[in-house]
Formats: structure tokens, C-alpha cells, sequence
């Protein structure tokens, strides 16, 4: 012990003092020999630091040195994980013949190592917040341990203190507690094992099975890939929902917002979107921030019945947790998509919602003495989502050719998008999905405005058949709602007229959808066609779907070489008349008393 103390004396000694003498605590059991107090008092005149000797015998051996905001334990309570570690790894193989042998070499080989730490003093702590003082070398975001079990998070550097935020809103902190630095940004575990889990913000499973192996920590704060590494977005993300697959399309490596009003559908929008992605080789982050338990664990129960939890992973922040551990959530989840992206995989990340996160966001910086702005949120909340939503990207093949998807939720007031943070957001995402509650209450399911709706990627993350058939229906669509408009002050209308209106109206008919069935591609560019062509221009209104539905079954049992070329994005006017012709002679043959239009 004599010479561990030597030695920890000398980091002191290498410590930046004050140019007055310094006390420096001894800490030690009241059974210390003289011997090595006299050892000690001689190395400290070299020096020139004051002692003093304070006797504890809870330490129980060993000592502790506290200097400034500096401690030095070599303590046996400091000790007892780390030996029972070194025990563990030592006794691994050991027989039960051998086990009392190996225990006593064990026991012998060990030496008492000691820990320097850097420790501040908690002054104040109120509404999750603490104020501490030192730790002057403290890094933005690092984790903190308070009373060596409290996890928190610096999030203000000031001058004379630090700002932190609790994780755990139940920590039993008072001021005068003991605050000491893990030099470590706050970060998460993950590994393979982590599909199909539920964790919480810190990567700790919250769904009652085995713990989680760690193979690397992943910082949730990351700077995003630069342009170089990145690629332009080209290859679909396959919602499963016709009207986003043909109208609005989805990119790997795109950020594309879902937004409208409360119980518009925006979560099963993603939800079917995860489904979606079975069989596809798509990692699912679905990280769910501010939402209550029961929610949660329907949506994770839906997962499963679905099959979709093999290659999901759901991160949640209840409404019950602390602002802090809802603020991460996201980082956190970024950090998880990160981890698999390194692996070359393609990952779709849901935030849901990142309103709930502004809030959260704005809770801490109010309680943390920030200036509010706009809202009362602070002036950085603009830059709180752009660098969360700028980590997704697609890589170029020399750098892992992985993607990340984003799709974040926000919601809005009474449709309006104008809004503070929908605005923020739509300027940061490349195109947005608005869903309106009026469409909603009519009973189009996905009641997604189309006017309103836009995706900056575009045909460039679509399969070649669906951007041959999707381009007409724009046009289509684009002129059923202009003359829907003017039709409802004209008493009279022409054939014409009469005809793109109802043509119309079986667009929407088709683009209709319930939750939790997602629709195929191929079936999507099928009922499109049908559309286009005019095919089901005689079909009644009401039996549009059935048509498809039948048809394409049709096409799968007795044209399967077509239905290949589709699956495999061939199209060409071979393609186009080969399927045209199927569709007549079904129509022809297979009518099934489907009553026509008078």
C-alpha cells in the first residue's frame, strides 16, 4: 500500500495547483501504520502540499486521496468488482478438486489498484435538473454518476458550474453530493441481439427477456457522413401503400415527414411500412418518444402477430419517464441505425413524434436557464432536429453501401402546417406526407392530401414499371381534383366531364387501404394500369377493388412468367401490351356478375 500511495502522490503532484500551498485529504483507516504515515509526510515536503489525515473505517483498507476535484482510491469497497472480476476469469476452468488451490493463487496474485477520479459537489438540484460544482474539464453531453449510481448529463458548460440533466426522475440527490466524471459522451450499447428487443433510451431491455451482450458502444451525438461518402438516393423503400409508392415514393437513404392532427393515421403509416419491409433484408428502428405505455405495447404486439419483430427493434421514452431520457431517445435510436449501417445494411428509422421531442427539448433548456425564443423554445431547436435528421443518408459502395430512412412524425394543430416545428422540419426532410383529418372523417385510408404531399426524390426511387404508370395517374389525379372543385357550383356537366369524375373516384376507390395490409408492388402497378387504361371504366364503383383483387390473382395463377418481369422491374411495349391483353380477356371471361356502370 506504501508504494501505491507513492505513486498516486505523484499524479497529484503532476496536477496543475494554485500558487498558494494546497491541503490535500489522506483518507485511511484508523489502523494506518506510522511507518507509512512518516513515508508519506517526507514525499509530500518535496512537494510542498499540505495533509491531512482524516481516519474512516468504512474504506476498510486501503486509501482514498482527495485533492481539488481530484480523487485517487485505492480503497477495498473501490476494489470488490474488479476482484471479483479478476476472481471470475481466474477460477473460469477450475475443477472442483483445484478450486480451493486456484482461489488461494488468486487471491495472492491480486494487487490493489486504484482509480483517479475527476468529482464535483452538487449546489442545487430541482425539476431534474442539478447544478454542480468543478469538474472543469467536463466535456458537452458527457455522462455523469452521481453518488456513483445516478446517471445524468451535462448539457450547460458554464464557467463556475455545469448543468446536467437526471435520467432517472425517482434519484434520490441532495445537495453535497459527490458528482464524478466517466469521461465517456453519452453513448449506447448494441449488438446483434438487440433485434427483436424493447429497450429503453439507454439500451437497457424493458421486455422481461436476458440481457444484451454488448459488442460496441455507439455515441448517440454523431456527425453526419459528409457528401463525399454519400451517394444519390436511388433504390425504393417499398411503403406497401399504394398511394405513397405511386405518388409520394420513398428512398433509402431519404428523410420524409409524416404530419397532420391527432388519430389521422400517421403511426400506422409507419407501422405498415416496417411490415413492409419482411423478407427485404431492412433493419426497423422504431423509436417511440412520449407515447403512452398501453400504445406501445399495442404496437409492439402488433409487430409480433405481424412477424415483423425478427428485424425490429423498438426504442421507447414513455410519457411517464423523465424529459432527459425523452430527449435522447432519438439520438439513440439514430445511434442503434448507425451500428447496422456499418455493416452495410439498409435501416428505416421511425421517430415518433418528434413534437413530443421539442417539448421535451424545451422543458430542459427552460429548467436550464436558457433564453426562450419563439414558443418558448429556444433558439437552437432548429438545429435539435437537423443534426438528428442529417445522420440519414445513402452511402457510396466504397463506404459500406448502407442506408438510413427516416421517417419522422410530426404533429400538428388544427392542419396547420405553417406552424413553428412542422415548419423546422419540413425545411430539413426531402418532401413531406400531410394527412388531413377532413379525408380522414370521408373514410380515405390513408388520408393523405396529395396537394399538399411531395416527395424531393421522386421518380428516382422507383421500379421502372411503376414510374411508366404512376406518371399518368398524377396527371389523372391532379384533374379530378381541379374539376371536383368546379363541379360542386355547376348544376349540369358534360360527358367528358362525367367521365374523368368518375374515373376519378375510382382512383381514390383504389388507393384506399386498410391498416395493416400492405399491398405488393406488383399489385400496386397493376391496379394503376387497369386505371390508366381505362379497363375498369364500366365496373361499378363499388366493386373496383374486388376487380383488382381478382385479376391480379388471375395473373399469378395462370400468367406467372408476367408477373416475374414485373417483380423483376422489366417493362418495355411487349410488357405493357402483353399485360393489357391479360387484362381484356379476364374482363372477358371472369366478369363474375361485377354490375357496370349506367
Amino acid at each position: 500500500m506504501q508504494q501505491l500511495i507513492i505513486e498516486a502522490i505523484s499524479i497529484i503532484s503532476t496536477k496543475e495547483r494554485k500558487k498558494d500551498s494546497s491541503f490535500m485529504d489522506l483518507v485511511v483507516p484508523s489502523v494506518l501504520e506510522k511507518s507509512v504515515v512518516n513515508e508519506i509526510l517526507s514525499r509530500l515536503k518535496e512537494i510542498n502540499l499540505r495533509l491531512r489525515l482524516v481516519f474512516d473505517d468504512t474504506i476498510q483498507d486501503g486509501f482514498k486521496i482527495i485533492y481539488d476535484d481530484l480523487i485517487v482510491d485505492a480503497s477495498i469497497e473501490s476494489n470488490a468488482n474488479e476482484l471479483e472480476s479478476f476472481l471470475n476469469k481466474r477460477l473460469e476452468n477450475s475443477t472442483k478438486e483445484d478450486f480451493i488451490e486456484n482461489l488461494k493463487k488468486a487471491i495472492e496474485e491480486y494487487r490493489v489498484q486504484y482509480s483517479v477520479s475527476e468529482v464535483g459537489t452538487v449546489i442545487n438540484v430541482k425539476d431534474g435538473i442539478c447544478m454542480i460544482n468543478g469538474l472543469k474539464d467536463c466535456m458537452y453531453q458527457e455522462i455523469l454518476l452521481i453518488n456513483k449510481q445516478y446517471p445524468a448529463i451535462a448539457m450547460n458548460i458554464e464557467k463556475y458550474q455545469i448543468g446536467a440533466v437526471l435520467l432517472d426522475k425517482n434519484a434520490d440527490i441532495i445537495i453535497g453530493d459527490i458528482v464524478e466524471r466517466t469521461k465517456q459522451v453519452a453513448s449506447i450499447g448494441v449488438s446483434e441481439e438487440i433485434l427483436g428487443r424493447v429497450v429503453d433510451a439507454l439500451g437497457n431491455p424493458i421486455d422481461g427477456k436476458s440481457i444484451i451482450k454488448i459488442d460496441k458502444y455507439m455515441p448517440i451525438e454523431k456527425v453526419a457522413p459528409d457528401v463525399i461518402s454519400r451517394k444519390p438516393v436511388d433504390k425504393p423503400l417499398l411503403t406497401g401503400i399504394t398511394a405513397i409508392d405511386a405518388l409520394i415514393p420513398i428512398g433509402r437513404g431519404q428523410r420524409e415527414l409524416i404530419l397532420g392532427d391527432r388519430q389521422t393515421g400517421k403511426t400506422s403509416i409507419c407501422i405498415d411500412t416496417i411490415i413492409n419491409q419482411k423478407d427485404k433484408d431492412i433493419i426497423c428502428v422504431y423509436a417511440s418518444i412520449g407515447q403512452k405505455q398501453s400504445k406501445i405495447a399495442r404496437i409492439v404486439e402488433t409487430l409480433k402477430d405481424a412477424g415483423a419483430m425478427e428485424y425490429t427493434i423498438v426504442i421507447t421514452s414513455s410519457a411517464s419517464d423523465s424529459a432527459a431520457k425523452q430527449f435522447i431517445t432519438p439520438y439513440s435510436a439514430t445511434a442503434i441505425a448507425e451500428y447496422f449501417l456499418e455493416k452495410g445494411k439498409d435501416v428505416l428509422v421511425v421517430y415518433d413524434d418528434l413534437t413530443k421531442h421539442a417539448i421535451a427539448y424545451r422543458e430542459l433548456s427552460l429548467l436550464l436557464r436558457r433564453p426562450p425564443g419563439r414558443e418558448a423554445y429556444p433558439g437552437d431547436v432548429f438545429y435539435l432536429h437537423s443534426r438528428l435528421l442529417e445522420r440519414s443518408c445513402c452511402l457510396s459502395e466504397e463506404n459500406g453501401g448502407g442506408s438510413i430512412t427516416s421517417l419522422p412524425i410530426i404533429e400538428t394543430q388544427a392542419g396547420d402546417i405553417t406552424s413553428y416545428i412542422p415548419t423546422n422540419v419540413i425545411s430539413i426532410t426531402d418532401g413531406q406526407i400531410f394527412l388531413e383529418t377532413d379525408l380522414f372523417y370521408k373514410g380515405i385510408r390513408p388520408a393523405i392530401n396529395i396537394g399538399l404531399s411531395v416527395s424531393r426524390v421522386g421518380s428516382a426511387a422507383q421500379t421502372k414499371p411503376m414510374k411508366k404508370v404512376a406518371g399518368k395517374l398524377k396527371v389523372s389525379l391532379a384533374q379530378y381534383r381541379e374539376l371536383e372543385v368546379f363541379s360542386q357550383f355547376s348544376g349540369e356537366v358534360d360527358t367528358k366531364t362525367k367521365e374523368i369524375l368518375l374515373r376519378g373516384q375510382k382512383t381514390i376507390e383504389l388507393l384506399k387501404q386498410k391498416n395493416l395490409s400492405p399491398r405488393s408492388n406488383v399489385f400496386s402497378i397493376v391496379a394503376i394500369f387497369v386505371i390508366n387504361k381505362g379497363i375498369v371504366d364500366d365496373v361499378g364503383l363499388e366493386y373496383v377493388n374486388k376487380f383488382v383483387e381478382e385479376l391480379f390473382e388471375y395473373i399469378g395463377n395462370e400468367h406467372t412468367n408476367l408477373l416475374e418481369e414485373l417483380e423483376n422491374n422489366h417493362w418495355d411495349e411487349e410488357i405493357e401490351e402483353a399485360l393489357y391483353k391479360v387484362c381484356i380477356d379476364f374482363k372477358r371471361v371472369n366478369h363474375n356478375g361485377i354490375s357496370e356502370t349506367n
